[in-house]
């Protein structure tokens, strides 16, 4: 059992939905992939939906079958696979596809075949991110067998889509260059004959900030937990609403004297007389132990940086001598009371993306 408390509020998901349809004509597909950026697969996918969104996206096909188990009839992509990707059971579920390359849509005609139906496919397109996607010399040999299939009642393609590497940097030469390889492309699949439903290409820093990439469908994943990838000029947050928080008790609180070395190797000395208080949750509990002497977390609303090593399984606050602080008060990590995912990751040098999949990932451990 974890001892950090890791509650989600899907409301906040809901809204931060509605704020994102507002910002675009387009369709609005709600990435819940990696069970929600750690924030539940399943709540998060029907908080998308009661705020909007028409689509979700997910990377692994069992995700998107878990979300047809729990009930959801709307529109699901998913894309990470190779060629053992279940068709079969993505067909007969009826989840939409993504291909970039002959060996997967091999796999997906077999499947289609034997589910007696037809795959609705995305083709996913190489613009520059090199990860997934067919790249633009290779987009022919891709349609010749596409087309094939699509004539023998096996696919339909509905859609096109890639990937932007440099999205959250606006203004990023990259993102220019990808969407002219992304048109390039759409226009020799449409001269194929191949009337698409859905284009693709904006993440959650072009739908913000890069109206002109939207298409006809966006796909918001970060934004849609209330963390926005790129600066808000006007400061708001761009009217998201962080959706985690992340708690823990104070297990002791003693007073200790100047001079004191705390915790292991002592990289943390009390400058003064002062009172320390012991978390009892450490880097077994997700906390990153880097975040030593560096990340913060609040008590009755009053900031306090880690002070030392992060432990196995507790980290010590250094409190102030005037503190009132007592056992059993409340310890904030995240939330709305205390510091932010995004103040977690620049303390220590990552992302927040990193930091709430990494306390999502507690979230079924949680005593909550």
């Amino acid at each position: 059992m974890s001892r950090l408390q890791v509650t989600v509020d899907h409301g906040a998901i809901t809204r931060n939905v509605e704020r994102l349809r507002a910002a675009t004509t387009a369709q609005v597909m709600a990435v819940v992939k990696a069970d929600a950026y750690g924030h539940g697969l399943v709540p998060s996918g029907r908080a998308a939906r009661a705020g909007g969104a028409t689509w979700l996206g997910v990377a692994q096909p069992d995700e998107a079958l878990a979300l047809r188990a729990a009930g959801d009839t709307g529109r699901v992509l998913t894309w990470l696979y190779g060629p053992e990707v279940p068709a079969r059971a993505l067909i007969e579920a009826d989840v939409d596809l993504s291909v970039s390359s002959l060996p997967v849509l091999a796999s997906i005609v077999a499947g289609a075949r034997e589910a007696g139906g037809t795959a609705r496919l995305h083709l996913c397109l190489d613009t520059g991110l090199s990860r997934e996607g067919v790249r633009p010399a290779e987009l022919a040999a891709l349609l010749d067998v596409v087309l094939e299939a699509q004539a023998d009642g096996l696919v339909t393609v509905v859609g096109a889509w890639s990937h932007l590497a440099w999205a959250d940097q606006p203004g990023h030469p990259t993102i220019d260059a990808q969407a002219g390889v992304f048109r390039g492309a759409l226009e020799e699949i449409e001269a194929r004959g191949i009337a698409l439903e859905v284009r693709h290409l904006a993440n959650s820093a072009a739908t913000l900030t890069r109206p002109d990439l939207h298409f006809d469908l966006v796909r918001p994943g970060i934004a849609v937990y209330g963390l926005p990838p790129v600066e808000d000029p006007s400061g708001e947050g761009f009217g998201l609403e962080p959706a985690m928080r992340v708690s823990a008790t104070l297990a002791l609180v003693k007073d200790v004297e100047a001079g004191r070395g705390v915790s292991y190797g002592h990289d943390y000395v009390t400058p003064a007389r002062t009172r320390l208080g012991l978390v009892t949750a450490g880097y077994a509990d997700g906390v990153f132990r880097s975040a030593g002497n560096r990340a913060e977390v609040a008590v009755a609303g009053r900031r306090f940086r880690i002070a030392g090593r992060v432990c196995m399984d507790q980290v010590v606050l250094d409190l102030g001598a005037r503190s009132e602080a007592q056992a059993g008060d409340e310890v904030v990590l995240i939330g709305p009371d205390g510091p932010t995912a995004t103040e977690w990751a620049d303390a220590i040098g990552t992302i927040d993306y990193e930091i709430v999949c990494r306390f999502g990932c507690l979230r079924e451990k949680s005593s909550v």
